[in-house]
């Protein structure tokens, strides 16, 4: 079914909405501009009852033993909103605040060089995230630092609005390639040893490789795992939580991923990696579960029935379709 056309004027509204909002909180103090996220979390929790329902059916599956207490439970659900918001809001104070000389006083670096080492290196590198603490920070740091790296990243709805994203995300040299759109510049990128972070935690619908997460069958992209063992790129899984306020983040690398060491595995080697890199992505939300977006429905497809259950089936190792990417 073709989607249905967009109203220009529309999305033209809403794009300069949004600009008045950024401007306006911009000019704020930045704790009274995340006060305003706080209040407009509350709002939120209260307006939004589908995914606030989401959120807390995610909860419930993820840690059963908590959130069997529903004030805990309801706890950690309006944690997740204020989380949010206050992404949203620290995404409009980053450019008028971190900059080449000041950038360690809002981001501590903890295993920076498990990341920095490769990305020197000849070696290609996927950094692999989540929706997890402010992964936009990630970006923009590692440009503020003088890293050269590419993300991967879908095509907003509103044209108007993803230009804006585009701008704020390209500002300080990271470069964003389209999922749909940049597969080949995403090989050349590889091929060139370079590195390319991209979001290993999305739904990839019913036939995507499902692994355990929170002992929970999900569907994840095998696509990230492929283009590891294809280009022998080192697969690094980090985050970015916020560990104190104002906007006072950790950049964490959680696991290191060599295909080098799955050598020889050919037909079990996409499925280790890609249940390694999701049990990495586990444990950082289990050390920070408020900062996880747990609205998204990342268990939205059903894994399908066995057709034997004596026989898994080997995982196809072959050359990476673009609609596979996450």
């Amino acid at each position: 079914m073709s989607k249905k056309p967009r109203n220009a004027n529309v999305d033209y509204a809403v794009y300069l909405v949004v600009r008045a909002l950024v401007c306006f909180v911009q000019m704020l103090p930045i704790r009274m501009a995340l006060g305003y996220g706080h209040a407009l979390a509350w709002l939120a929790y209260h307006v939004d009852k589908r995914h606030r329902e989401v959120a807390r059916e995610n909860l419930r599956h993820a840690f059963p033993e908590r959130c069997a207490d529903p004030v805990v439970c309801d706890r950690l659900v309006r944690g997740s909103y204020r989380h949010f918001l206050t992404v949203l809001i620290e995404i409009a104070c980053i450019p008028r605040r971190i900059h080449l000389h000041n950038w360690r006083t809002w981001i501590d670096v903890y295993q920076y060089e498990k990341v920095v080492v490769p990305i020197l290196s000849d070696r290609p590198v996927l950094v692999i995230t989540a929706h997890f603490g402010n992964w936009e920070v990630a970006g923009y740091v590692t440009g503020v630092v003088g890293l050269q790296t590419y993300a991967i990243a879908r095509v907003l709805d509103n044209p108007y609005l993803h230009q804006y994203m585009m701008k704020f995300r390209e500002r300080t040299g990271q470069t964003i390639l389209s999922k749909t759109g940049d597969f080949e510049k995403i090989v050349a990128v590889l091929e060139a040893g370079g590195a390319i972070a991209t979001l290993g935690d999305q739904d990839a619908g019913p036939k995507g490789l499902f692994v355990n997460f929170f002992n929970r069958p999900a569907s994840t992209h095998k696509a990230v795992a492929l283009l590891g063992l294809q280009y022998d790129a080192v697969m690094v899984v980090a985050g970015i939580p916020r560990i104190g306020s104002p906007m006072k983040h950790r950049w964490e690398i959680v696991d290191s991923i060599d295909p080098r060491d799955y050598a020889g595995k050919r037909g079990t080697a996409v499925k280790a990696i890609t249940e390694r890199f999701t049990k990495a992505i586990e444990e950082m939300v289990s050390r920070y579960p408020e900062q996880y977006f747990w609205m998204h429905r990342r268990w939205k497809s059903e894994p399908p029935a066995p057709k034997n259950r004596n026989q898994p089936a080997a995982i196809e190792e072959s050359p990476i379709p673009p609609e596979n990417l996450p």
